[in-house]
């Protein structure tokens, strides 16, 4: 989570979309990607318990990342700026309460992250 504040508040100062641009685009994306496929894994425990309500809240809380990793997913592969300007704003309320100090250490964990998505995306069986 934090890495994606990082690369929201980089996709956010970039001037003029470029290469980098896309690789931050793929990083949010590719992130909220393996937090919604995380969230089922993530509710199992409390399942095996009986706690149902819990999970559910979970689910529900998180159901939002697949939503918008599709979204966004779609938006960066057709380079779509405006799409991906408009998936990041309703991103960024969403990850308002997590702090991440201007000068962090999670270094750039988004190069080439353009790359990975398409090579992915090629290796992917047809619908």
């Amino acid at each position: 989570m934090k890495a994606m504040v990082v690369a929201l508040r980089e996709l956010a100062a970039q001037k003029a979309p470029d290469e980098e641009s896309l690789d931050l685009a793929a990083f949010i994306a590719v992130a909220l990607q393996h937090i919604s496929s995380g969230i089922d894994p993530s509710v199992a425990a409390w399942e095996k318990r009986g706690y149902w309500v819990k999970a559910d809240r979970f689910r529900l809380d998180w159901a939002w990342t697949e939503s918008l990793a599709k979204r966004m997913m779609a938006s960066v592969l057709a380079r779509d700026w405006a799409g991906i300007a408009r998936f990041a704003a309703e991103l960024a309320p969403r990850l308002a309460s997590i702090n991440v100090p201007v000068r962090n250490r999670l270094g750039r964990p988004w190069a080439g992250a353009y790359q990975r998505l398409l090579a992915a995306e090629s290796n992917r069986p047809p619908h």
